[in-house]
């Protein structure tokens, strides 16, 4: 079996896919990647087969976003996300994408939610092709307290898939063959945030096919909840690790990849809960070094930590709420603080709190004495280490990359669906830019 993973270029969507990817591998089947090449390249394994899509002057370009993006919230942010970054990227990435699937010749690809351009080419070609559903959020009814942000997603998806030649009344974030879920409903909850069960099908509301019934959430039999899936990471970062004290409890503080530039304003407020918090816990914080400021000496910072390999080491994690950095945390047992910054990181930290293996708390607006009361009350209450040890061993039970790939295996090539065109198309989708999408 031949897989082509289409991917962005961001590090949580890329990383589960290095871990099934390997396990496809070792089972003797052929793997490659497609999507921004200068980005994915320092992320993926040595040797890796990539097949350059939406490049262009992406270096640049990604710069400018992400200055632009970086101090955005809510509502202006996923509209950003939308309108800016993945419909665009999809655009971009269309004709190279097709060109891997002409050279590469794969009998299934496994499309990243946020790389729309593989589900297009997959029709397109008449594949079969699975979802890497690398967060959560959208199987938890996200648009639902915002339903006209919801409509304005649906109809950027919409668009798209006009512009691009194919048929209407499908959602490419959903696969009709395979969806698998970077996580378990241990987290996810099953009833969701309104606690009503699944929905209907709707590109605004989320997962389509899914049957309601009262108090729980009902999936599909080809929803795969497969739970966080690791592997080996290309990491050129060395850590002190002579300097983690055994006799204080360690806690690891990361905003993750993309937002540690917002934490200007948050972490004094680490600091000053560090010092409040010294004779009993070890915080280690991965910070740029010009906005971390004086960190004192019973602290222990880097610009970037192994965080796999640091996480057996830790007592809790204190994150931005990012899908990749919760579900690692929680494979470890560990409990959070989460002070979510934007995009799906409010919905995971309501996942993680409702699940009661972990502590929310403000972000934008953080004070060293709740960032001290939270800090110390995941350490201390063995509820929250309990509720993360349950978590724990569903993500366990569920496989991870072994299941995912298990059910790779399982579907097969002429694998049919109303996702899945007959016709094999010679030339690549359309990509001329479509109406205005300032969005509401």
């Amino acid at each position: 079996m031949r897989v082509l993973f289409v991917v962005p270029p961001l590090v949580g969507h890329v990383n589960p896919t290095i871990a099934v990817a390997a396990e496809l591998t070792a089972r003797g089947h052929q793997v490659a990647w497609t999507g921004p090449a200068a980005a994915l390249a320092p992320l993926l394994p040595a040797g890796s087969l990539l097949y350059a899509a939406g490049d262009g002057d992406a270096a640049d370009s990604t710069d400018v976003l992400h200055g632009r993006w970086r101090d955005l919230r809510g509502i202006a942010a996923l509209r950003f996300l939308w309108a800016e970054v993945l419909i665009p990227l999809a655009r971009a990435m269309l004709p190279g994408v097709h060109t891997a699937v002409e050279a590469f010749a794969p009998d299934v690809l496994v499309a990243d939610q946020q790389a729309l351009a593989g589900p297009l080419v997959a029709r397109r070609h008449g594949l079969p092709w699975a979802t890497s559903a690398t967060t959560s959020a959208e199987f938890t009814r996200p648009f639902d307290g915002v339903p006209k942000v919801g409509e304005w997603v649906a109809q950027r998806i919409a668009a798209l898939l006009a512009e691009s030649g194919a048929p209407s009344g499908w959602d490419p974030r959903f696969s009709p063959h395979l969806v698998l879920v970077f996580s378990t409903p241990a987290l996810i909850g099953d009833g969701g945030p309104s606690g009503d069960g699944a929905h209907a099908s709707g590109a605004a509301d989320g997962p389509p096919g899914a049957a309601a019934r009262p108090g729980a959430r009902s999936y599909p039999p080809h929803y795969a909840f497969v739970g966080p899936a690791f592997g080996a990471r290309p990491s050129a970062h060395a850590f002190p690790w002579h300097r983690l004290d055994p006799g204080r409890a360690r806690v690891l503080v990361s905003l993750g990849t993309l937002n540690r530039e917002a934490g200007a304003r948050f972490y004094p407020a680490v600091l000053r809960a560090a010092d409040a918090l010294a004779d009993r816990a070890q915080l280690i914080l991965a910070a740029p070094v010009d906005l971390a400021g004086t960190v004192p000496q019973h602290m222990v910072h880097q610009e970037y930590v192994p965080q796999l390999a640091l996480l057996p080491h830790l007592d809790a994690v204190l994150c931005h709420g990012g899908h990749n950095t919760v579900c690692e945390a929680l494979a470890h047992g560990l409990p959070l603080v989460v002070a979510p910054v934007r995009d799906d990181q409010p919905i995971v930290a309501r996942q993680v709190t409702e699940a009661g293996a972990g502590v929310r708390v403000r972000f934008g607006r953080a004070r060293a004495d709740e960032l001290h009361r939270a800090l110390a009350a995941v350490l201390d209450d063995p509820a929250h280490r309990r509720a993360a040890r349950r978590i724990q061993a569903s993500f366990a039970a569920a496989g991870g990359a072994l299941t995912a790939a298990d059910r790779l295996e399982k579907l097969p090539p002429g694998a049919t669906g109303p996702g899945r065109s007959a016709v094999r198309h010679p030339t690549p989708p359309g990509t001329a830019p479509t109406e205005n999408e300032k969005g509401p």
